[in-house]
Formats: C-alpha cells, structure tokens, sequence
C-alpha cells in the first residue's frame, strides 16, 4: 500500500484534489461507480471520507459534470473535448496544459498555442495525435491573462521599438508605437504593459509604463525583479500618509481589555540585522515547579483594521519580499519597524499564546488573547547561542560578540537555557513523529555601501535558531488545534490552515536514482509515513556538509508538495502536525492577521463566517509568497553573477549539478554560485547525453562527465541581464 493512499484513512482529514481523483476514475473505468466503489479504489475506508466523496458526488452531479443513471450509481457527464485549465510554458516556446478533469497534463506545440503565455487560464480542444501517438492540445480561446506587464530591454527603430522581455517564457517582442514609448531611450530596461495582440500580427502591441533605467545598474536590475512578479517596490502616498496617522500612545482603556503581562521577563531573539521584531518569549517558573512559557506577537489586526487602505495594501502585497540586499515590507516602515515591532525597553499591544509546561515538555495548560508586553531584552542569534554554548554556571554569562563584552542578567540566561532544553525535547518528539528536518545552509553575501557583494558566507541553523522555531511551531500549531477541533473532534469553524501534502512518490523515486549517483546507496524507503521521512532525515544528515549537500538538499525540497494556505486541513505532513496555522508572524504575512482576527473572533464568542471569501484571500497569499521566492531566488542568482565578476581569473572546484544535452552544470563548492559549461566547449572529444547515466559520454575516448563529478572550473562570461554563468572546464577531479 502507498503511503499516499494510507493518509487518506487518518480521522478528520480533508481528501485533497478529491474532485480530481473521482473524474479520474469514472473516466478511467467508462463504467458507473457508487460512492463505495470508488472508496475502495481510492482505499478510503473511514466514514469521514467516504462523506467526503458522497458530498462531492452531489457537488458535480449539481455541476453536470457527473450523472446519476441510476440509484446512488454515477457516470461522467459525455462532453465534447473542450477542457478549461491553466497554460504551464516552457522556455522552448511549447507549453502544458493542467486541468483537475484530466489524468494527466497535455502538451501544446507551440503552432498551437494562439497567443497564450505562460500561467494563462485558457480553453482547449483536446484531439489525438496521428499514428495513435499522445494527446495534444489546440488553445481556443484566452479566458484570463496571468500577466499583462513584462520587464525588458527596449530595441528602438526609427518609428517603433520592440521590448525584449526578461522573461524566458515570453515567446514574443512586444511591439511599441512610437507614441507609447514614454521618451524610453535605445538600450534601457524597462516595465511595459501588453495593450492587444491583433489577430494578423504575429507580435502583441504594448505601450511603456516606467523606465527602470540602464541594463546591468543595481537598482535597475533589483527593482526589475520585483516587476517581473508584480510586486511592488514602493508604498502609494496615500497609504504611507495612512500610516503616518497612527498614535503610538497605549490607552488605560485599551489596556484594560488586555491582559496584562508587563512585568513578566520577556526578551526577543531575532537575526543581528533585524529591524522588525513580530514575537518575544516570557518565562517564569512556577510554585509548583512547571514553567509559564508566553509566545507574544505582534498585534497589527489592533492597527490595520478591515477595509481601510491599510489593509487593502496588506492583503495585495500578502508577504513581505527578503532580497539580498533589502526587505520590500509589507506594512510601510512605521509599522512593521515602529509601532508593531516589539523593541526592547517599550509596552507594546501583543497577541500571545500562553502555555504552562512540564519539564518533559509537555502543554498542561493553554491561554490565548490579546496582551500588553514588555520586552526586557532584544537578543541576536549569535548572542543566545553564546549563552546556550557557554553555560556558565546557569547564574549569569558573559557574552562577547565582534569584540563588545557585556554581562547578561542571572534569570534570562536561565530562562534561555530553560527554553533550549525543551525546544530540544519538543524537537526530538517531533522528528519521532515523522517531521522532516531540512536544517540548510543560507547563501548571504558581505555588501560594502554600494550594495556590491565583497564576500560569500554560509549561514547555519544552530540551536538558538532552533529555540525560537520550535516555540513558533507550538504557538502555531496549538492555535490551530484550539480553532480546528472542539473536545478531540474535527470542528467545523472556518480558519486558515497551513497545510503541506505528501511528497511525490514519482520524484521521490527520481531523487532516489539521482543520489544514488553520489554514492548514497540507502534507500529511501517508501513503505508508510515515519519510513519515507526516516530515510529522508538520514539522507539529508549523510551529505550534510559535504560538496553535493546544497545539490541534494534542494532536490529533495522539490520533491516535497507546497506548502499553501487554505481553509480545507489536510495537516502539514513536513512537520507531522494534523493542525498547524501561521500566529506568528503578521508584520510579514497577511495569512497571520487572518489568523488573528479569526480567533479573536471565535474567543469573543463569534459564529464561524463563511469559508469562501477566506478560501479566495488564501489562494492569492499563496500565490504572492511563491512569487516572492521567486524573486528571492533571482536576486540571489544575480549577486552571485555579480560577485562572479570579479573573479573571473580564479580557479574554482565545483560538483556537477545537472547534465543536459546541450552542457553541464556546474556548482562551484566554495560559494554555491552555479554556472553552465556548455557541450560544444568541451574539445578533447565529441560529447553526447546519456540520459540513463545522468551524463556527457565521450564518442572516442568513452570520457565521462556525470553527476556529482568534481570538476575544475573557470569564468567565462557573466550575463547579469538573464543571471547566468557560463564556466570554461579546466580538468576533472578524481575523488
């Protein structure tokens, strides 16, 4: 039995993409089906779920997409080959289609595609291939455009130019008439808009929106980014000018609503570099022995009210963007660095989770509600982590960081080794429980004042990191608990979830054949649950520091599932949670002021609303976050282009990343920058892929450049505009 199949049965849990797996299986079997029958292939075998697919049943019959032909017995509605779904592009001009009512995605050749880009929701017709070959699909019509504005590079004729777009799934020039061209000079980037595509040119038509500036410039390039997902870079006056209208002054009033929990010892530990502080800890320990543990957050639902321009901008922008070299916030800098943010030595309006713990760790008593704080001590990671390694006689430490000394008081170093011990014990538990631990290292680069990359270094999760995650994880995950179930059983309250599926039991195989090729001959087993994140912890713990871990680590990332919000639970299979939501972190996440009014909302005694305006504020908070990575992602790839640059006469060592029939990919050890040495560069002999062996094969000498190779490199050329590499290869390194 696959693991997938075998989560269905847990009590209480959302069937994911059950629409899906029920098309499939009527339109697999031609025949009709009743709920019991499909239970079984599904292997379903609890009442809850078999509800699910009852409930579902009635839901497409009352769509047409199913017919009920006789008693309780249902079969696919006949349709013609029109299918409706979304466009997934390539950077070879094809493209695949993704509909929930097919069994699998559908490739469109480019001849096909009639105008549509990438992310388009489109309809298709659906035919067969000559020779009884694989489906192909023909788009019809556009029914939404995913994206109208492209960032580019502006080609000027006499009497129009052309806008090349950044984007390696744009197929096509933007055409831009000289009157709609905004005084944009030959050769610089900037962000136009497409206006119309006329059916007799073979270009869309565009007009230019802002000139970003010169190809190659920092602040070009880095506000380009940003534009190429559509997010923005500055605030709208009128919503700075919102914010700057908000009073610090703490009311008796309002204080009086709160409980308060000022004199409490309560301190922050966040990154060295942090401006905005969203949660706190506070510790006591009690009469009876046990510990009083406090998880503070930020209350930003206190100040950016429903409906006010405030929260409109908020739930736009839905997450804060961290590129290398600034955070793009999501709240303007008076409230996510100001009035929200949880500075030492200042009372501040908080929203907490109170906890009363054993020392085995375990909750015996919980409390959530809004709070008046205040926070004695602001702690970096270096400085708790100094504390936690030293131990010095648990009265009072010592701490010496880049060259200050200063002593830290007897009860916060107490309190902080405290919360380590049971951060470590809630940590062991989970892992036991089948949580998967990627502990990865961080690329951060050394800036000098005109935010140019001097140096690489490595940033490591160590046990003060770890510290403050697992009680996040408590807060988080208990509040859910307290929403989504009522005395042990599933409740039926709306709230936002953050949930995680299973992984891909496909790539998780394809991972298995590719560390395999490394030497890693464990495999990964796939038997239940606890076996798969087992073996994966023990392979992520095997190539833990070594040349090929970033390589590893990030292929087994991509085989996990995303993780997105909703309001369905289907439980967070990454930290083996049944219920976990996001509490902690509203100055940077939309999802968490959803999550505080929610709950306040129910602990005032509030009926649930209705699920589906949160659904929809769900679904867009997931989009922008995986837009921001995106551009996360790109602002890394070019500094490391950038850094590159200087360094073009040095030798590097690197491990081959990736093996295609056009070169090798190359990540260099010493800094994590990759770049690509192509096939045709390779002279000693004539290359070809072999795709079996995840490797270049020499025709004569029988030469291999396969996957995890160790091979010298140098830098043959930079390319800042697309963020790539291209490496010259000196030699190969044998090990």
């Amino acid at each position: 039995m696959s693991n997938r199949k075998s989560n269905y049965k847990k009590k209480g849990n959302i069937i994911k993409d059950l629409t899906r797996k029920i098309l499939q299986l009527l339109n697999k079997d031609g025949n009709s089906l009743n709920y019991k029958q499909i239970a079984a292939k599904l292997d379903i075998t609890d009442a809850n779920g078999r509800n699910q697919i009852i409930q579902k049943l009635e839901e497409l019959k009352g769509q047409q997409k199913v017919e009920e032909i006789e008693r309780g017995k249902f079969k696919v509605v006949p349709k013609d080959k029109y299918y409706t779904g979304i466009l997934d592009a390539t950077t070879n001009g094809n493209a695949y289609f993704i509909c929930d009512e097919l069994e699998h995605d559908i490739y469109i050749p480019a001849r096909n595609l009639n105008r549509a880009l990438d992310k388009d929701t489109v309809k298709i017709y659906l035919y067969n291939r000559r020779n009884n070959k694989k489906e192909e699909g023909d788009v019809v019509e556009i029914i939404k455009r995913a994206k109208t504005e492209f960032v580019g590079v502006l080609q000027l004729n006499k009497n129009f130019g052309f806008l090349v777009a950044d984007d390696p799934k744009m197929y096509a020039d933007l055409f831009i008439p000289k009157n709609k061209l905004k005084g944009a000079e030959d050769g610089v980037k900037v962000l136009a808009k497409l206006t119309d595509w006329p059916g007799n040119s073979k270009n869309p038509f565009g007009e230019v929106l802002e000139i970003l500036g010169m190809p190659g410039d920092h602040e070009t390039e880095i506000h380009s980014i940003l534009l190429e997902y559509g997010l923005p870079y500055k605030f709208p006056e009128n919503v700075e000018a919102e914010a700057g209208k908000i009073s610090f002054e703490i009311t008796d009033e309002e204080i009086a609503k709160r409980r308060d929990m000022r004199k409490d010892l309560t301190f922050t530990i966040d990154p060295k570099d942090a401006k905005d502080f969203d949660d706190a800890l506070s510790f006591e320990e009690l009469e009876n022995g046990n510990y009083e543990i406090g998880i503070h957050i930020a209350d930003v639902s206190h100040y950016v009210q429903e409906n006010t321009i405030l929260e409109k901008e908020a739930y736009h922008r839905a997450t804060s963007v961290y590129l290398v070299d600034r955070v793009v916030p999501m709240l303007p800098e008076v409230l996510s660095n100001g009035v929200c943010s949880l500075r030492p030595n200042e009372e501040k309006l908080t929203f907490s989770a109170v906890f009363e713990m054993n020392e085995k760790g375990h909750v015996l008593k919980e409390w959530f509600g809004r709070t008046i704080t205040y926070s004695d001590k602001r702690f970096s990671y270096e400085e708790a982590q100094e504390i936690i390694e030293t131990k010095e006689n648990k009265v009072s430490a010592d701490i010496s960081i880049s060259g200050e000394s200063y002593k830290v008081a007897p009860e916060i170093v107490t309190a902080i080794l405290k919360l380590d011990k049971l951060a470590k014990i809630m940590r062991k538990k989970r892992l036991q429980k089948g949580a998967i631990t990627f502990d990865r290292v961080e690329v951060k680069f050394n800036l000098n004042e005109k935010a140019e990359p001097i140096g690489v270094f490595f940033k490591e999760s160590k046990d003060a990191n770890k510290l403050i995650e697992e009680f996040m994880l408590l807060a988080n995950r208990k509040v859910a608990e307290f929403i989504g179930t009522k005395k042990g059983v599933p409740s039926k309250n709306t709230f936002i979830y953050r949930i995680h599926d299973e992984p891909n039991e496909d790539k998780l195989m394809s991972l298995q054949t590719i560390v395999s090729k490394f030497g890693y001959k464990n495999k990964i087993d796939l038997k239940n649950k606890k076996t798969t994140s087992s073996s994966l912890n023990q392979l992520l713990q095997d190539v833990h520091g070594k040349g090929e871990a970033n390589l590893i680590e990030t292929l087994a990332v991509r085989s996990m599932s995303k993780a997105v919000y909703t309001t369905d639970n289907i439980g967070h299979y990454g930290l083996a949670f049944d219920y976990y939501s996001h509490f902690t972190s509203p100055i940077r996440r939309y999802p968490d002021v959803m999550t505080h009014r929610l709950l306040q909302h129910y602990l005032e005694g509030g009926k649930s609303p209705k699920a589906e305006p949160y659904e929809e504020k769900c679904k867009h908070s997931s989009e922008q976050e995986y837009l921001a990575s995106k551009a996360e992602r790109d602002s890394i790839k070019y500094m490391q282009v950038k850094y590159m640059e200087d360094h073009k006469d040095q030798e590097f060592e690197g491990v081959i990343s990736g093996v295609t029939e056009w070169g090798i990919y190359v990540e260099i050890i010493e800094n994590k920058c990759e770049g690509m040495v192509r096939i045709r560069e390779i002279k000693d002999d004539y290359y070809l892929y072999d795709e079996k062996q995840y490797a270049l094969v020499g025709q004569s000498t029988k030469n291999l450049y396969q996957l995890g190779d160790h091979v010298l490199i140098k830098v043959k050329h930079t390319d800042l505009e697309r963020k790539h590499l291209d490496f010259t290869l000196l030699d190969k390194i044998e090990k």
